[in-house]
């Protein structure tokens, strides 16, 4: 099963309407990364398999930035960065994107965040 992450900062206090298109800037930025032919196949899964995802959370941008260098090697990975039109100030990080990628192999680097 393929999967795409979403992490976002909670600490910012975005409302939901934000926290959403943040999520889809992240969601698409990583999908056209994932069609890079060193990703392989996994953009075609994901979208066969339904195109699931799951939005979870930290608490700070060093969290995020943590998150996102690990894992950029390792996965297609969007950090999403804010223009600063509305709630946030510009140069925001908000959050990160991370696959579409194997479901499991995800889990090793994002197993212990909580869901949004």
């Amino acid at each position: 099963m393929f999967t795409q992450v979403l992490v976002v900062r909670k600490d910012l206090g975005m409302k939901p309407g934000k926290i959403a298109a943040q999520c889809a800037h992240a969601s698409i930025a990583s999908f056209l990364k994932s069609q890079e032919r060193k990703w392989g196949s996994s953009s075609q899964e994901w979208l066969d398999e339904g195109m699931q995802k799951i939005v979870l959370k930290v608490d700070s941008e060093k969290e995020l930035l943590e998150l996102f260098e690990l894992v950029k090697p390792r996965f297609p990975t969007s950090l999403i960065t804010d223009a600063g039109h509305t709630q946030v100030s510009p140069g925001t990080k908000t959050c990160i994107g991370i696959g579409p990628a194997k479901e499991m192999e995800l889990k090793k680097y994002t197993g212990d965040l909580k869901l949004l």
